[in-house]
């Protein structure tokens, strides 16, 4: 008989990031009975940082998924069971985590700290759904009758019987997708096996037009239950004129930072506008460029390599405050970051040495960072280390901002729309391209003479592109 501490294997929530200590479930790519390979991603996770897709490190087939869909769980617990000796033996997992007992959530323990990857922590403060009737228990040898046996999978508990019409039957997955629509169980008609309701039936059920609101005053309706982060809120009930959208994941980090850095580091904005025509010139001559041939080539490109060529100038303000040490700290590198706007949030990525980089290199880096990002598939390693960041407010057609600082950065530059402008140009008011530029910086670090040059210097390469060459 086939040792089950050996059959069944269990994969940890690791630690996809740096010192994070939970991620949010997402998507479940498999199901229990779908045989996986070693490499095949299982699920989609959330962090505070960007949504990551999870591999399995085994072969075999999966018995059971702990977490449904939308659950928070610890870094280092169990999410998902695979067999790998499939057919040799009924016996469950020897090791097998129980199911919670009905609560309706666990305390999270004070104090916790990072853990490595695939390694558990002290305490659990995974938060589960409520479960009703008794702990589950290793799957019984014996068969049982096909419907009371789906109604104990569906229930969350073992035991025999027939099966009650007091619940609709449906995994849980689809129960949280009805609770996510509004979407009463004991209305929807099952075409699943033994009656079973799928995912179909509940957006079937969730398509046809709501009910007309009676003509009588009737109160608002409280907003359906929490949409899972990165997709859509949840359609509203006729007559609600709120809808709540938790707030977690990506966006949580982000409000976070900011607000940390609003109230951390003593903000400067300075602005400056002026005549880009010679540099959108460029940027034409460089796209028939055949050795910029498949390059995604662009004014944020100069833009990108102007700034680096400030920075190369202007060296003390590529800097952070180190507030527990009570020093500055001068980096002789540039990570410069590109905010990017996401369906889960804004992410600011950034492209590692981005000082050393050829024209051409840097252009490569930009169109995959953007890639990448748009496809939602940014790492969290890629959102790390940043020194300096450009964000590009033109492309929705905003002239200039005052962008906030990302954390343990100094400078943070926002490149305004680039817009066909009357300008004096040699004595004579003729239509140039026109933008402005504004630069924020950490005031505790760069002073205003020091901000003042790197931000004159950029416009200053902007004006006349051939200072990429000269200055460099």
């Amino acid at each position: 008989m086939t040792d089950t501490s050996t059959r069944f294997r269990e994969f940890k929530m690791p630690d996809v990031g740096e010192g994070l200590t939970e991620a949010e479930i997402l998507k479940w790519y498999v199901q229990p009975g779908d045989t996986v390979t070693d490499g095949q991603v299982v699920c989609e996770v959330e962090t505070a940082k960007a949504a990551v897709e999870l591999p399995i490190p085994y072969d075999g087939v999966v018995h059971e998924l702990r977490f449904e869909e939308g659950t928070t769980v610890d870094v280092g617990t169990s999410i998902i069971t695979i067999d790998v000796a499939p057919g040799s033996g009924d016996a469950a997992p020897a090791a097998a985590e129980p199911a919670a007992p009905a609560v309706e959530e666990e305390a999270k323990p004070q104090g916790r700290t990072p853990v490595l990857v695939g390694y558990g922590v002290a305490e659990s403060s995974t938060k589960r759904r409520a479960r009703k009737g008794t702990p589950a228990v290793p799957e019984q040898a014996a068969p049982q009758p096909a419907a009371a046996a789906i109604q104990a999978e569906m229930n969350g508990h073992g035991g025999t019987g027939t099966a009650t019409a007091a619940r609709p039957l449906a995994k849980p997955p689809v129960r949280k997708l009805a609770k996510d629509l509004g979407i009463d169980l004991a209305t929807v008609t099952p075409t699943g096996p033994d009656g079973v309701i799928t995912r179909e039936d509940v957006h079937a059920a969730a398509a046809p037009a709501p009910a007309p609101v009676q003509p009588a005053p009737v109160q608002p309706q409280a907003a359906p239950a929490e949409p899972v982060a990165g997709v859509q809120p949840a359609p509203v009930a006729a007559g609600a004129r709120e809808t709540r959208i938790p707030i977690k994941g990506v966006r949580k980090a982000i409000a976070s930072a900011m607000v940390g850095s609003a109230f951390t580091a003593p903000h400067v904005t300075e602005f400056i506008t002026l005549d880009v025509t010679r540099t959108m010139k460029l940027v034409d001559e460089l796209k028939a460029d055949p050795d910029m041939a498949g390059l995604r080539v662009n004014p944020l490109l100069l833009i990108a390599r102007a700034l680096l060529v400030a920075i190369r100038r202007n060296p003390e303000v590529n800097a952070a405050w180190d507030e527990a040490n009570q020093e500055i700290v001068l980096k002789r590198y540039v990570n410069l970051g590109i905010a990017a706007a996401t369906p889960r949030g804004l992410i600011v990525p950034n492209i590692k040495d981005a000082h050393d980089k050829t024209l051409p290199e840097l252009a490569a880096a930009l169109g995959e960072l953007v890639s990448t990002a748009r496809e939602g598939k940014t790492t969290p390693v890629a959102m790390q280390g940043g020194t300096v960041t450009i964000t590009n407010v033109g492309v929705f057609g905003v002239d200039t901002g005052t962008p906030i600082l990302n954390p343990g950065e100094s400078a943070i530059l926002a490149v305004g729309a680039i817009k066909l402008q009357p300008w004096v140009h040699k004595g004579k008011v003729k239509p140039r391209q026109v933008t402005t530029l504004a630069l924020s910086f950490d005031h505790r670090l760069v002073d205003g003479e020091l901000g003042s040059k790197v931000l004159a210097d950029v416009a200053a390469i902007l004006e006349q592109p051939k200072r990429l060459i000269t200055w460099a």
